[in-house]
């Protein structure tokens, strides 16, 4: 155990833990489909590669547990993040191998998630409940800020530095965490969970699951209330708004990441009236309605500046909601918050794909204004019908 006299780090501080997140995410999600592209790779085979990176966030769900087995936090958190760290720079050096590429950066994103896991789990048990708001907005600052400071220097390095320094450059990123990870107090692993068999582990995992208000999380996470989807595929409707390329990587790159800090920011200070859980779906239901009224603007650069910053800065404001919902859900002294992080987080990632790709076939079916009522209205939707149902029953559930 720590000293009970040893203070945790403020939040501020410890939301940068959710760095790796962000460092590989730019590169998964811009770094390598920007390389393959370049490298002639068909857009099909890019598209595969990605997803399975996306994947690895709802694989990942079922290695959770052991994270609150046997050792501590802090230790799967650095193991991880070096694995990471690993997988990364190897998936940045195999571009012209595209088989093993495909698996080295889902591993990469696999242990990625694995630190997130971790470190959410640890950090969220260390803090009080008054400042467990103000950390899950640290974490997406931290993820939108440095994924965007990431996402350009990594292409810069990788396409100027001599190879193999552009790879490990950008990957050693990731390490910039540990110094953090190695001064921040951390609790031994639990003594009796320690001692159990898989078996029994997994018994008191499945118990976590019957809670009221865990079950009410995953509900309200896996609808599509607040996916904010259409920020995976604005930026590829440049041409519909006749935006030259330069334009959309400056607002793709330092507008969002201004919406992305400036929405995140937003949800700690309104949480000291209304619970998290109330601000998730009134951002989603204000996002949908803001998605609306794009339809009649005409498709020129501002419109597309609007759209882009706006969208992510709902997706901020959502994705900070769902961390405080799930920072308050794991309460404190939780044996099992690793656990509980991770499943919680992972689900929101569910509506986000399946979204996707609704948003997508909308697009083929009706171009961009069946894109942008398909995602308001059935976000719009799931708000209204989640928001009735958590009026009507889960206020009375204490912890959301």
């Amino acid at each position: 155990m720590t000293d009970k006299a040893e203070k945790p780090l403020p939040p501020w501080l410890l939301g940068w833990g959710n760095l790796p997140l962000a460092i590989n995410g730019s590169v998964g999600i811009i770094a390598v489909p920007d390389l393959l592209a370049s490298a002639h790779v068909p857009e099909p085979r890019i598209a595969a590669v990605t997803s399975l990176y996306l994947a690895a966030a709802f694989i990942g769900i079922p290695i959770t547990p052991i994270l609150d087995w046997r050792y501590t936090r802090r230790s799967y958190a650095i193991l991880f993040t070096l694995l990471c760290t690993a997988f990364t720079c190897g998936s940045l050096l195999t571009i012209h191998n595209v088989g093993l590429l495909t698996v080295l950066l889902f591993l990469s994103g696999l242990t990625n998630v694995l630190v997130i896991n971790a470190v959410g789990g640890w950090f969220g048990n260390l803090l009080p409940t008054e400042q467990k708001d103000a950390l899950g907005a640290w974490f997406t600052i931290a993820n939108f800020g440095g994924g965007g400071v990431a996402a350009a220097f990594s292409i810069y390095a990788i396409r100027h530095f001599p190879a193999p320094w552009g790879a490990i450059a950008t990957s050693a990123l990731i390490l910039i965490v540990l110094p953090l990870y190695l001064t921040t107090p951390c609790r031994a692993a639990d003594r009796k969970l320690a001692a159990e068999s898989f078996r029994a582990f997994a018994i008191d995992v499945v118990a976590l699951f019957r809670r009221k208000d865990v079950q009410w999380v995953l509900a309200i996470f896996l609808a599509p209330a607040a996916s904010f989807a259409l920020t995976n595929t604005l930026s590829g409707f440049g041409h519909t708004f006749h935006t030259s390329d330069e334009m959309v990587g400056l607002i793709g790159g330092t507008g969002v990441t201004i919406a992305g800090i400036c929405g995140s920011l937003i949800v700690p200070q309104i949480a000291k009236r209304i619970s998290p859980v109330a601000i998730y779906l009134l951002v989603g239901l204000i996002g949908a309605t803001f998605t609306v009224a794009l339809l009649p603007q005409p498709h020129n650069a501002i419109t597309f500046g609007i759209a882009i910053l706006g969208e992510n800065l709902f997706q901020a404001a959502a994705f900070s909601a769902a961390n405080a919902i799930t920072l308050r859900t794991i309460g404190h002294d939780n044996p099992l918050a690793a656990t509980q992080y991770g499943v919680l987080l992972g689900a929101t990632q569910i509506p986000l794909t399946y979204m996707q790709m609704i948003d997508g076939n909308a697009y083929h079916l009706s171009g961009l204004a069946g894109t942008l009522l398909a995602d308001a209205g059935i976000s719009g939707a799931a708000c209204l019908i989640l928001g009735t149902l958590y009026w009507q029953f889960g206020r009375k559930v204490a912890a959301i």
